[in-house]
């Protein structure tokens, strides 16, 4: 049977039965999104933002963290992965990064690989906390005490979810998890992480703050530093968007064939991104830009476009809430030009 007449169903199936493709949906199938751009658009449009962003000076570096202070703030990198394949970049796409808060995404997909989505809401939330994403106040406030894991103290509940014999085998669960998202194996920058490490006693306060009131799940400081691991993991422009564009194939790595995550939990991962991916300029992005998306104070912005693909943006320099000057910028300006907006019968089939 060629791939190309597989049924939907068949594919349907493999998909929840964990099989190994090779290739995406789109590709097997010969279809893509109605409502798609076309390559020769996006390259335009990409080229066109580039053009227009690769001069804007606001922000600085995250400077809490040494390593990330030291960044050169002039990097800028463009990637586009499609779900049937396509790479478009431009700029500095092949310098390595920290992943930072973007990693909490694929730790809530990990945990429902296991757990499932109702019970990872369950222990976990995903509600908006009004209050920075490192508060202990939203701990104690929120009536479920850890609200949502994008926030630091959700994201460390959420890392002591995952499974293992002890902290090193949980760990190299979470990294192969990253790599095969990625579609290729990723490595912890070791500066960040002993740079992190130093000096997170916010981090072990939260976690001691969540045991008190019995929402974390694995011991606290070990939790704590998975977490810190995690987020010290390098990526760089266009693997971060081959794992963006792998949620927004149905789980399925374009890149690699393999169902990743599972399908059913793509929704649930992309409405907590939507509502607490930018910290507290969430609500600001839902409103003008409309697509699921995380940032990390390492520069990255990941915008996922569900049944298209995914644009990752990276340049250090940030606002006051923590997220890329430029990224929000570039992200905002292609998706007005494509019709990217999640909201937009543009974007979802009204053609």
């Amino acid at each position: 049977m060629k791939i190309k007449r597989m049924s939907a169903t068949f594919l349907v199936a493999a998909a929840i039965a964990g099989t190994v493709l090779p290739l995406s949906i789109a590709a097997q199938t010969g279809q893509s999104s109605p409502v798609a751009a076309s390559r020769a658009n996006v390259e335009k449009v990409i080229a066109e933002a580039y053009e227009k962003y690769k001069g804007e000076t606001r922000g600085k570096n995250a400077d809490y963290i040494p390593y990330l202070a030291h960044v050169d703030s002039k990097l800028f990198g463009i990637a586009v992965v499609t779900t049937d394949g396509k790479v478009i970049t431009m700029g500095d796409v092949d310098y390595s990064f920290s992943i930072q808060s973007i990693s909490k995404v694929f730790t809530l997909a990990l945990a429902m690989e296991s757990l499932g989505p109702d019970e990872v809401f369950k222990k976990i939330g995903s509600e908006p906390t009004g209050r920075a994403f490192n508060s202990p106040v939203a701990v104690v406030d929120m009536p479920t005490h850890s609200a949502n894991p994008l926030v630091n103290a959700g994201a460390i509940a959420t890392a002591s979810l995952i499974s293992g014999k002890d902290k090193d085998e949980k760990w190299a669960k979470i990294l192969d998890f990253y790599s095969r998202a990625a579609g290729e194996k990723l490595v912890v920058i070791d500066e960040v992480y002993k740079s992190e490490a130093a000096s997170n006693e916010g981090n072990k306060a939260l976690s001691y703050l969540l045991a008190k009131y019995d929402r974390i799940y694995a011991d606290p400081f070990e939790s704590v530093d998975n977490y810190t691991k995690q987020c010290s993991v390098g990526v760089n422009a266009l693997q971060l968007a081959r794992m963006g564009a792998t949620l927004a194939n149905n789980g399925i790595n374009p890149k690699t064939g393999e169902v990743v995550i599972k399908s059913e939990d793509v929704p649930h991962i992309l409405s907590a991104m939507m509502m607490a991916g930018l910290y507290d300029g969430s609500g600001g992005w839902a409103w003008h830009v409309g697509l699921p998306a995380k940032s990390g104070v390492g520069g990255g912005i990941l915008a996922v476009v569900p049944g298209k693909g995914a644009i990752v943006v990276f340049a250090p320099p940030l606002d006051e809430a923590g997220n890329s000057v430029k990224a929000q910028e570039v992200i905002e300006y292609v998706a007005n030009k494509l019709n990217y907006n999640l909201y937009s019968p543009l974007s979802v089939g009204w053609k």
